[in-house]
């Protein structure tokens, strides 16, 4: 039997691109409901039913980033190095579908002062952050989509506003640089829409919410945040989809699924449908 799926694979022109914090693996107690090897075969059963297009991962090992190109299958290849100075620790991966998007360039930064000296860190966190970000050629309609994927810091608000506003400024020199380009924000940033750091990011118009731009909303307003409790509607949702100005949200939705009662991870995934380059409504 296949587990029923928010949104499922897509046909072109849409895009579907998830972002998924997948809590990195720790020492839990047998019984936890954190626990990797009772969590990984549920992320498998999650990921193998949704088949998004797109999807932008927070805070996986590397054997969880192995765990998770094995559930999503041979079609799919991925981006992205740990976040460490020697590429190791958490990864801000990011997924595709490669038989309808043509990775054309990647690159991944620091999120600080010295974005291209890998570990670095300078906004006031103990913890190092980065962004990934990778160019795509849609195979079906010759679109451009350029993606970032990120995960902002837990208990510095001044690195979140700090690193916000060094995405905003990548994001207007990559739609300055291709106009005609899809852009596509995925991440955990530790802050809800009400924010200041979201604030930042949707100020100018550059970056929309894509629940806020969606002609269909497939569920409640789940927080996205729930810690293996049951979902509250309402709740902040700090797991976001940002998309540029030329791109349509047709439909998104906070998959809350749950495997018998529980739960594949701490934070709740975030799905859209998007359509975007020369067929998006501008």
């Amino acid at each position: 039997m296949t587990d029923a799926a928010l949104i499922g694979p897509v046909s072109e022109p849409d895009v579907h691109v998830m972002t998924f914090n997948v809590r990195r693996r720790t020492n839990s107690l047998p019984g936890s409901p954190d626990r990797w090897a009772g969590r990984a075969p549920l992320v498998r059963r999650l990921l193998r039913a949704e088949q998004p297009t797109l999807l932008g991962v927070q805070e996986a090992l590397a054997d969880q980033v192995d765990a998770i190109a094995d559930a999503l299958g041979p079609r799919y290849r991925w981006v992205g190095r740990g976040r460490s100075a020697t590429g190791t620790d958490e990864h801000c991966a990011i997924f595709y579908d490669a038989d309808r998007l043509e990775l054309t360039a990647w690159r991944q930064r620091a999120l600080s002062a010295t974005p291209d000296v890998p570990g670095s860190r300078s906004f006031g966190n103990l913890t190092r952050r980065i962004v990934v970000s990778a160019a795509f050629t849609d195979a079906a309609t010759g679109a451009r989509l350029l993606a970032f994927n990120t995960h902002l810091d837990h208990l510095s608000w001044r690195s979140r506003l700090a690193s916000a506003a060094m995405i905003l400024d990548l994001v207007r020199h990559a739609a300055s640089a291709e106009p005609d380009a899809a852009v596509v924000v995925t991440g955990d940033f530790n802050a809800g829409t009400d924010s200041a750091v979201s604030r930042r990011l949707t100020a100018d118009g550059a970056l929309r919410d894509a629940w806020g731009a969606a002609s269909e909303r497939l569920t409640p307003q789940w927080g996205t945040f729930s810690n293996y409790r049951r979902p509250r509607p309402g709740g902040s949702r700090i797991d976001l989809i940002l998309v540029g100005r030329r791109v349509e949200v047709l439909r998104a939705g906070v998959n809350a699924a749950r495997f018998a009662g529980r739960a594949a991870s701490d934070h709740e995934p975030m799905q859209a449908v998007l359509r975007h380059g020369s067929r998006a409504t501008i």
